[in-house]
């Protein structure tokens, strides 16, 4: 199934259509799911390849031999520590094509923005999308329906924008202009008019944020849940997945939505657990998801190859 449909796309489901089955051992053999509609959730990685970032890389493209993704999700923070200063910036090939070169890799990458892309030049990141084969980010928010023909699973992908919704970043110098000049009015009536179409199997948002964290920022006010939750929650959104927090988190809150945070895409933090995570982890690892129209698989895969967890939300 190599079917990707245009710019827009949703679904419905709620807390009470969705089950979370019980977690997997932990480095249990990979799941394989026959007709599946298969893809990465990585985020927080463009470090040159260190800090194992190009050990990752490896055991996604050695994994990519077994469930052959079709496309990679990048959660944001492509790029340390300042993002890009163009699209001919050294990072490109230093941070990207050098260090995701396997062939199981070099398949669509959807992108998101994260903080430190917004340090020197976000604009850049969309402006590669025309030169590079691979790299998807057309704005700075999209959506993409996945998944064409009838009996095929299908899934609407939401990527927005996160960073002006952290209230903080107004007041920080190295961000204040940056954010002051995105209107986040119109993003938060944009998305509630594309989750409000039901067209796929799945609904998925992707953004850098985490609106629940049991890592590093537990304990900090979360302006971005403050301003968006509530648009998740009105339109049955199945999975947000996000990273910032340098680590592999699944959270499920009181409300429709699960919650994973793949931020473990090269150097990592200590983690830890609200009362509602799920699963936790620190160490270099990437999500493998395998999406069929009653069950969406997730699969947290680090980078000696090892399934530290594995849990499926099942459709009643």
């Amino acid at each position: 199934m190599k079917k990707i449909a245009g710019l827009f796309f949703i679904l419905v489901i709620g807390c009470v259509a969705l089950q979370c089955s019980t977690p997997a051992a932990e480095n249990q053999q990979l799941q394989i799911k026959e007709d599946a509609l298969h893809f990465y959730v990585l985020g927080d990685w463009g470090r040159k390849g260190e800090f194992n970032q190009k050990a990752l890389a490896d055991q996604m493209n050695a994994t990519g031999a077994v469930i052959e993704p079709e496309f990679i999700i990048s959660t944001g923070d492509n790029f340390y520590p300042n993002g890009v200063a163009s699209i001919h910036d050294p990072q490109w090939k230093y941070s990207f094509e050098d260090v995701y070169d396997g062939h199981y890799v070099n398949c669509p990458w959807y992108v998101v923005l994260g903080n430190h892309d917004y340090r020197t030049n976000a604009q850049a990141e969309i402006d590669y999308s025309a030169i590079s084969a691979r790299w998807k980010m057309p704005a700075r928010y999209f959506t993409v329906r996945i998944g064409e023909e009838e009996d095929e699973p299908s899934v609407r992908l939401v990527f927005i924008d996160t960073s002006p919704f952290e209230r903080e970043y107004y007041e920080e110098a190295k961000y204040k202009d940056k954010v002051a000049g995105q209107d986040t009015t119109a993003q938060k009536m944009w998305m509630d008019s594309v989750l409000a179409i039901n067209d796929a199997d799945w609904k998925v948002v992707v953004g850098h944020h985490p609106f629940y964290t049991g890592g590093k920022r537990m304990d900090e006010v979360n302006t971005v849940r403050n301003a968006l939750e509530s648009l998740l929650t009105k339109h049955n959104v199945d999975v947000y997945f996000a990273g910032h927090e340098h680590d592999l988190q699944h959270i499920k809150p009181e409300t429709p939505t699960h919650h994973f945070i793949s931020g473990a895409g090269s150097e990592v933090r200590p983690t830890g657990k609200l009362p509602i995570t799920l699963f936790a982890e620190s160490i270099q690892g990437f999500m493998a998801v395998s999406v069929l129209k009653d069950t969406l698989l997730v699969q947290v895969v680090d980078y000696r190859g090892r399934v530290l967890y594995a849990t499926e939300l099942n459709k009643k």
